[in-house]
């Protein structure tokens, strides 16, 4: 059973949410406000987090900050009434591995964790990874480059360890997503291009100035080698 901390200040919700998903095998701990759910992290950690962007003491962007330097494996769904593409791509750009906007049916939140479970959850048989300066975990998600660790989230590190699997090898979009997100893109869906540009953002060019992970027009993207 995994458990899950439910972030949302709408207790109506919060209520539905958690009998349905414990019909469906989850543990589920609510929280109401930024200050209950950090008190209800520090206590103990979750499997996963389904976190609101509105909260009433505050921004529930600003709470998925510390949770990524705090946790930074640990798996965040951002759910909310604001489903303005401006708030999604925040939520993404700040490390959030998916988002849905309210109303949303459960069947589909369901999915949604228990891919992003499944994903945080790697096989050890390639636990390490290295190609040129680069060398990744697959099991701590953390990437080492000049003698400094960075850490991933989980999306991320499912979508380097593809990447990296096939250097030199384009991955479409679609087969892109399937494995980081666990699902298919949907029309305008800009997900994966975020959690690219969150990753090329931490783990730079190649020490000659190319970039690591490039992207082919309307198709995908690739590591260079």
């Amino acid at each position: 059973m995994s458990d899950l901390l439910l972030i949302d200040d709408d207790q109506e919700l919060c209520e539905l949410l958690s009998s349905w998903l414990a019909q469906e095998g989850f543990q589920v701990r609510a929280c109401h406000d930024g200050l209950s759910a950090r008190r209800a992290l520090a206590e103990t950690a979750p499997a996963a987090v389904v976190l609101d962007v509105m909260l009433p003491d505050g921004s529930g962007l600003e709470l998925l900050k510390q949770l990524r330097n705090d946790h930074p494996d640990l798996p965040v769904l951002m759910l909310s009434a604001r489903g303005e593409p401006l708030d999604r791509i925040l939520g993404l750009e700040l490390g959030a591995d998916d988002y849905l906007a309210k109303p949303c049916d459960p069947r589909e939140l369901t999915a949604r964790l228990r891919a992003v479970l499944r994903r945080s959850h790697p096989v050890a048989a390639s636990s390490q990874m290295e190609l040129g300066d680069l060398c990744f975990s697959t099991i701590r998600g953390v990437v080492t480059l000049d003698d400094q660790d960075i850490s991933l989230t989980v999306s991320e590190s499912r979508l380097l360890e593809a990447l990296l699997k096939q250097p030199g090898e384009p991955l479409d979009k679609q087969e892109l997503a399937q494995i980081a997100l666990g699902r298919k893109l949907t029309l305008y869906d800009r997900s994966l291009d975020m959690h690219v540009s969150n990753l090329r953002k931490k783990i730079g060019p190649h020490p000659d100035g190319r970039p690591r992970i490039v992207a082919l027009r309307s198709r995908g993207y690739y590591y260079s080698l």
